[in-house]
């Protein structure tokens, strides 16, 4: 069965392109490459002064905004030049001239819209006001904000059950927009709050509240100062969170042991020039930001982790230091069946299972027990499978073997990749609340919190798609392209009674809509957000648990914009006629959100003052004073058997990653500088060997079919084949394009992720 058969299109549209091109990338990542990309780019855009104005606030303390790209912490020096090339293009793109008013919509039908490419669509500008589907003329047309959320109310007040409704979350939303939008959602009765976290790293979350009793990283940019050795696994560091460049840059200068664990060798885990050293970049002189490369089969890292602890073990035989025995005693439970199990693995299985040699993963294991002091670094190559969990755990399993938590340069540290996604979940979208936080947010707020759990994002997808969920409400992002499954997912907004997307560029989702639909025009990060009180600020968590503040710098795309929390109080009093919940207090000054969060989030406390810090403040990790709130009431070993990773004959694991020249579902061009790729995003990287045995060369064109667990299948068409260095049985391509071979019903029944880098394919000549 084919359920879904796609063409190859290009980002630039459906015209004739220029021919691809493919030159293998030798120089080193970020430096004078970077440069001149940022450069073209601002030239493209048209951001000559404003562009470099922005540069200049951006990750700054005090009166900067936070870059709306990655989740990276931002420099602890106060580096003048705390920015990298992606975030560059993200701000600039958001800074456009451009702008998307109803004219343009009225010139242009949802059903032609719907035939441009996904990079046509968001090159076109802002949006400017709320706009509503009109079926009649199949056009947006204006609507005023006061009807756009009566519109919303009237949808919500409607529905026979309050879980009928699903509220998804980008990671680019503000704490304060973030707690009053679990704070509507959970005063409506529903628990529904799917976000992007469900897609990215629920699977570290789980793994790391099970091992540590706490769900997020321990380190914090400090450690990876002093750390002795850095392990990063299953992460594109020059695209995905370039500022680690600069990290890494500085250990390897310092004489720190910098290993990458990555199915590809990818620019940035060879050298670097940084844009900000600026004799560097007069002499063209690199830094090396890796001193070991291994290239695992897709999915074969946790394999390689227990082949590490296998050789740690081992070790420990002959050099008890090894192991640190007190720590282990003392902190953990559940040591002796780990090493039961270790000890039972056997290498073949290790090596069939990881698609590395012995003599490489002991390589890794000496580096290891070398360090006094080591930090595990991992990304979506690691989740985004169905043992996802268990290889994080076998992460930490590692650590307390050798008592890397709880002290200066070691422990656990997961890149996290939208520039607030942990925030979010700090802040309460979570469709699985602990009860301690619906305790508290009753306390606080005065509400009766649903208790049941919600939908996450592959549930809510199925529930519109039966008809159980009528209204979807999206805050950021690009839902339609960013979930698997693209046709199914699709099929199910086109379900809903109601969709609201608020945004600040027209996408996708705005054309894959409900029966009504609302596109509501937020202001973006680099805005200044002006309300009754006077200029406010936003607040951001990165990716090891810093909260700050962020202000925004330049006049609003459009005086017809509302904040993001402006606009879910509003829709928050349409819905709530009766509530005693003061949203426009709120709105008018978020001050008065950050008080009553102080008093909802553990953490929070003080929250006015100590977010004004220089820097901010660190949320509490209780896993790094050696607290383990679990069960035991320590650290617990977990004793997972390894999974069967190996492709069946025939077949290859496909992952899905992004180009460099792109963020998230943003598609800045269709070039990929640092993988050689020029004029081309329907591509498969693949093996040359395992290209040899299809009759492939460079360029070819092949039909790619995946096979689902419940049998099905899906294809795209005529994409090209690129030879690259990639393990035998693995291959890899772009999202969002490659999302629909991901089927609906392939997640992780251990973290309910979809499988976006373990996709069973089989790639032919195109027929």
């Amino acid at each position: 069965m084919t359920d879904q058969d796609t063409s190859g299109q290009s980002a630039e549209g459906t015209g004739k392109q220029p021919s691809p091109q493919f030159r293998p990338y030798h120089h080193p990542a970020a430096g004078w490459g970077a440069a001149k990309s940022v450069t073209r780019f601002l030239i493209r855009e048209r951001e000559l002064v404003d562009g470099p104005r922005a540069i200049q606030k951006m990750n700054h303390e005090g009166r900067g905004f936070d870059c709306p790209g990655c989740a990276w912490p931002d420099d602890l020096k106060g580096l003048r030049l705390d920015i990298c090339e992606n975030g560059i293009k993200h701000v600039t793109w958001e800074m456009t001239h451009k702008r998307v008013d109803p004219s343009f919509f009225a010139a242009h039908t949802v059903s032609e819209l719907a035939t441009w490419s996904d990079a046509e669509l968001e090159a076109q500008g802002r949006l400017t006001q709320p706009m509503t589907y009109d079926p009649a003329s199949d056009t947006y047309v204006p609507i005023s904000w006061q009807d756009a959320f009566a519109m919303v109310g009237q949808a919500l007040r409607g529905l026979d059950d309050p879980d009928q409704a699903a509220y998804y979350t980008s990671g680019r939303l503000g704490n304060e927009a973030t707690f009053l939008y679990q704070l509507m959602a959970r005063e409506l009765g529903t628990n529904n709050l799917p976000d992007c976290s469900n897609m990215c790293h629920e699977a570290s979350g789980r793994a790391l509240q099970a091992a540590l009793g706490t769900g997020k990283g321990t380190v914090d940019l400090k450690d990876w100062e002093v750390t002795d050795a850095l392990f990063i696994l299953g992460v594109n560091v020059a695209s995905n969170a370039p500022r680690m460049l600069t990290s890494l840059a500085e250990a390897h200068k310092r004489g720190a042991k910098i290993v990458h664990v990555n199915p590809i060798v990818e620019a940035g885990a060879t050298r670097t020039i940084i844009p900000h050293d600026i004799m560097d970049m007069a002499l063209f002189r690199s830094t090396p930001t890796s001193t070991l490369n291994l290239q695992p089969r897709i999915g074969g890292d946790m394999a390689f982790l227990r082949g590490m602890a296998k050789a740690v073990l081992a070790e420990a035989e002959s050099d008890p230091k090894a192991l640190d025995r007190e720590f282990i005693d003392r902190y953990t439970a559940g040591f002796e069946a780990y090493r039961e199990l270790c000890e039972s693995t056997s290498w073949d299985e290790i090596e069939l299972q990881s698609g590395l040699g012995r003599a490489a993963i002991e390589e890794a294991a000496r580096v290891y027990c070398e360090a006094d002091r080591s930090v595990f670094s991992w990304c979506l190559g690691i989740t985004q499978h169905e043992h996802g969990v268990d290889t994080v755990r076998e992460i930490v399993n590692l650590l307390l073997l050798r008592g890397n938590l709880g002290r200066e340069g070691a422990g656990p540290s997961p890149v996290r990749g939208h520039s607030n996604v942990q925030g979010n979940r700090t802040c309460g979208i979570d469709h699985r609340p602990p009860k301690e936080f619906l305790d508290r947010l009753a306390a606080a707020c005065k509400i009766d919190p649903p208790r049941e759990h919600g939908l996450d994002t592959v549930g809510t997808i199925e529930a519109m798609h039966r008809g159980d969920v009528k209204v979807f409400v999206g805050m950021g992002g690009n839902f339609a392209l960013a979930a698997p499954d693209t046709p199914y997912t699709s099929a199910a907004l086109r379900k809903c009674d109601l969709t609201v997307q608020v945004s600040t560029k027209l996408n996708r989702s705005h054309l894959v809509h409900g029966r009504q639909a609302l596109i509501l025009p937020c202001l973006g990060r680099t805005e200044k957000d002006i309300q009754k009180s006077g200029e406010q600020a936003t607040s951001v968590e990165d990716s090891m648990s810093m909260v700050h503040l962020s202000v925004g710098m330049k006049r609003p795309a459009s005086p017809h914009l509302l904040s993001e929390p402006a606009i879910i109080a509003g829709m928050a009093r349409a819905a709530l006629p009766d509530s005693t919940t003061p949203w426009e207090e709120y709105t008018e000054d978020y001050d008065r959100i950050r008080d009553t969060m102080a008093k909802a989030l553990d953490g929070f406390e003080d929250f006015n003052r100590r977010v004004r810090l220089p820097l901010g403040f660190r949320l509490t990790q209780p896993a790094r004073e050696l607290v383990f709130l679990t069960p035991s009431g320590r650290a617990e070993f977990s004793a997972a058997e390894l999974p069967d990773v190996v492709p069946a004959r025939g077949m290859l694991k496909l992952g899905t990653m992004r180009s460099h020249d792109q963020w998230n579902t943003t598609i800045y061009s269709d070039d990929d500088r640092y993988r050689g790729i020029k004029n081309l995003r329907t591509l498969i990287f693949m093996n040359e060997a395992d290209m040899r045995d299809r009759g492939l060369e460079l360029f070819d064109e092949v039909d790619i079919t995946s096979t689902a667990k419940d049998g099905t299948t899906r294809s795209v068409s005529r994409y090209k084949a690129v030879p690259y260095d990639i393990p035998r049985g693995c291959a890899a391509g772009y999202m969002p394009e490659l999302n629909v071979l991901c089927a609906i019903g392939d997640y992780s029944t251990q973290s309910d992720q979809p499988l976006m880098k373990n996709v069973n394919v089989e790639v032919t000549p195109a027929g």
